[in-house]
């Protein structure tokens, strides 16, 4: 019989959750803190450590300067002219470096003034760039273009190290080519058998830090990207030489997608275990296995090496936890106060990426769409959508909240339910919070205006949905469930809310032509142009062997350069598009128009302008955006909408006016908003009515009220028909000053 563990029995236990180098800069990745928030529930010692954010501070700092320089300077490369010149700055950086890592973790905010007179920070390549992105920054304040150059001056010191002593670094990954689709575990076992690096004994000696502080039984590390894989390997490596009888655990997005087949059994030198999907069942199965009262097969989602073999066992017949069960994240043992705010590039949705401390969180587990054609759907993480309720959700956020000091919230859901969103904000506006977040979506028709209003009043600052290709019939092969007149009607609701709105835009998907690229081009021009789209970005269409796209390339008429499946990892696909165009040439000209239109300039050149290559005319009219916004049919009103006020109480007030010596009284509805009062002209019947009604209406009232509901309630307590009242001047006013339909 199958036991499952309880406190007393993982007491001689200890989980160390480790995110190996690198993912970002500014906010720790949140598997870690997912899976110490679940361990916390069942009673089981944990701890987690960021080794990337560690590495970049043990790494620029005024000793890991010095210690740089000096690795440099035995290097036997030949440095460039740039290198050299950054050599000859080395007192300059390392007598600059402190305050400018304070000032990037807002410390030392008053070191601005001094970055921005151009006399603080040494300076190498990377501002050159600054004579083509001075205008970008032009009306932003002096912190953010401190925090810019500041960017620039760690991104000298990155290319240095790639020249002289690590060519695999990069902030945001390290080693990634190593991962990235390796069919074979060749390279990566050669690199991994080389002398260890300058960055890699930075990383090995923050891990026997840590090791020697938490002494655990079980260290999991967490691979969301392949840049996270060779120091995820190198972690194992030292842990199997140095303390061999602590067991090691990989799991995370990069397994969950690229390892699903793995054959190759040199991958347990480095690692004892593989876990798949949903890793809460999967940890407490294998700490059961490593306390004798588990057998192996009767692990859950779980690769291992058995008589020099790889097996999957998957036998666990305990189910995955509900979303309800696992708990709140923990970002508790995470150096939350010392994570640098960057800006790296002047893309507003990549500088929420990069600019400040999101707490990221998850509104429901899976994709509630599900149906994309070139999405990973057929894996558990997006194919599997459950969902918890608002009241919990907003528990949880309160506490992290609590815990870490932090109000920002990243929702990092592959598509946020609409009406999940929607009691998220109402009970977030109920108790009051303060919050400010964003989130991916799909452009759902759901996304009303007066939704996109409330997400607003929430505390809503931006979305990211996939316009994808568009273009109407390649919306439709991917399943997308959008039209291209719907994406502008949505993210017209929310540009009006105060809500930025970025697209992901992709090109490059079976069977697009020139034409359809140009017109996709054209779309995305006057998207910009109209201002209801403020940010976005251009990615090349990749076959995964997890999407509809890869699991049957012939429907979609196209070709696998060759079927066969690597021993290590197998993800992404090489295919060939017969019919379709030459995707690459179109790369550089697309990025280079978005960029351009992402700053309001360039809308009235001519498409031909940004290729180096003869393209076809447009064929989509010059108003076409402007024409679907003004034709979008309007939604139907249903008797079950509910209704909300976002205002506070209304006051009603009776005025004696005299005309032409006449005396008549005025009844004005007077509404107080932040910024000023405005009055409504009411009958006296109708302004008693919403005086007492519209509080009832608030998010914090007990009761939820629908349009049918309210029409009822005016007819019973005025003899008249509501219609006549909706529709009337006076509701005109209300809706524009917070009364929504939802």
């Amino acid at each position: 019989m199958l036991v499952h563990i309880n406190r007393a029995q993982a007491l001689d236990q200890k989980v160390l959750l480790i995110t190996p180098p690198f993912t970002q800069l500014n906010t720790p990745y949140p598997a870690t803190a997912y899976l110490k928030g679940f361990l916390n529930t069942q009673g089981i010692p944990a701890c987690q450590a960021d080794l990337g954010m560690e590495v970049i501070l043990a790494l620029f700092s005024p000793a890991g300067l010095e210690r740089l320089f000096a690795a440099v300077a035995k290097s036997p490369v030949r440095l460039s002219a740039n290198a050299r010149r950054m050599v000859q700055l080395k007192e300059a950086y390392c007598s600059t470096i402190g305050p400018v890592i304070g000032f990037l973790q807002d410390k030392n905010p008053t070191l601005a003034h001094s970055i921005c007179t151009g006399n603080y920070l040494p300076e190498a390549s990377r501002f050159n760039q600054l004579a083509d992105l001075e205008w970008a920054f032009g009306t932003m304040g002096i912190r953010d273009k401190a925090r810019h150059l500041a960017t620039l001056y760690l991104e000298d010191l990155s290319d240095l190290i790639v020249e002289a002593v690590d060519p695999h670094f990069g902030f945001s990954r390290y080693a990634e080519r190593l991962g990235r689709s390796a069919a074979s575990f060749d390279e990566l076992n050669e690199a991994l058998q080389g002398p260890d690096s300058f960055i890699d004994i930075l990383l090995l000696e923050r891990l026997s830090e840590r090791i020697a502080i938490e002494s655990p039984t079980l260290v999991a590390l967490s691979v969301p990207f392949p840049g996270n894989l060779y120091s995820a390997f190198k972690c194992g490596q030292w842990i199997k030489k140095h303390r061999p009888g602590i067991k090691v655990c990989l799991g995370g997005g990069y397994a969950n997608t690229e390892l699903r087949s793995l054959s190759d059994p040199r991958v347990f030198d480095y690692i004892d275990y593989i876990t798949l999907d949903d890793g809460e069942t999967p940890i407490l199965n294998l700490m059961e296995h490593l306390e004798g009262k588990r057998p192996v097969d009767f692990l859950k989602r779980t690769f291992l090496r058995l008589d020099h073999e790889v097996v999957y066992c998957n036998a666990s017949l305990q189910a995955d936890y509900k979303q309800k069960d696992v708990g709140t994240p923990d970002y508790s043992d995470l150096r939350l106060d010392e994570y640098l705010s960057v800006i790296e590039i002047a893309n507003p949705m990549h500088r929420l990426w990069s600019d400040g401390r999101w707490n990221k969180l998850t509104l429901a587990h899976g994709c509630y769409w599900g149906k994309c054609t070139f999405c990973d759907i057929s894996l558990d993480y997006i194919r599997t959508y459950e969902a918890t309720t608002a009241k919990v959700l907003v528990d949880r956020i309160e506490t992290i909240m609590q815990q870490t000091g932090q109000n920002g919230f990243h929702f990092v859901d592959e598509a946020a339910p609409p009406a999940l969103m929607r009691e998220v904000a109402l009970e977030l506006l109920r108790r009051k919070l303060t919050v400010t977040w964003w989130t991916n979506i799909r452009f759902e028709k759901s996304f009303t205006a007066d939704l996109c209003r409330l997400l607003a009043a929430s505390g809503c600052i931006a979305v990211s949905g996939g316009l994808e290709v568009a273009s109407d019939r390649l919306l439709g092969l991917i399943r997308k469930g959008v039209t291209v007149a719907q994406v502008a009607k949505v993210a017209a609701s929310f540009t009006d809310a105060g809500i930025m709105v970025h697209a992901y835009l992709m090109y490059g998907f079976p069977t697009q032509t020139a034409q359809e690229t140009i017109d996709a081009l054209e779309v995305v021009r006057q998207l910009f142009a109209l201002g209801i789209v403020q940010s976005g970005f251009w990615h090349q269409f990749a076959m995964t062997a997890h999407s509809p796209v890869g699991m049957d390339p012939a429907l979609f008429k196209v070709k696998k350069v060759t079927e066969a499946i690597g021993a290590f990892a197998h993800n992404d696909i090489e295919h060939t598009d017969p019919t379709g165009a030459d995707h690459e040439r179109f790369s550089a000209g697309l990025r280079k128009s978005l960029f351009n239109y992402m700053h309001g300039i360039c809308f009235d050149f001519p498409l031909q302008e940004w290729f180096d290559f003869k393209v076809p005319q447009t064929r989509i009219p010059a108003d076409h955006i402007e024409h679907a916004l003004l034709h979008y049919p309007e939604r139907e009103l249903k008797p079950e909408a509910k209704i909300v006020w976002l205002g506070d109480k209304p006051v009603l007030e009776q005025q004696q006016r005299k005309k032409k010596g006449r005396s008549f009284t005025v009844t004005q509805l007077i509404v107080y908003t932040r910024r000023e009062e405005l009055k409504i002209a009411v009958s006296e019947q109708d302004g008693a009515w919403l005086e007492s009604r519209l509080p009832l209406l608030q998010p914090a009232s007990d009761k939820v009220w629908t349009y049918a509901a309210l029409a009822e309630d005016y007819a019973t307590a005025t003899g008249q028909d509501f219609e006549a009242l909706w529709q009337g001047p006076a509701m005109d006013e209300l809706r524009e000053l917070g009364l929504l339909v939802l």
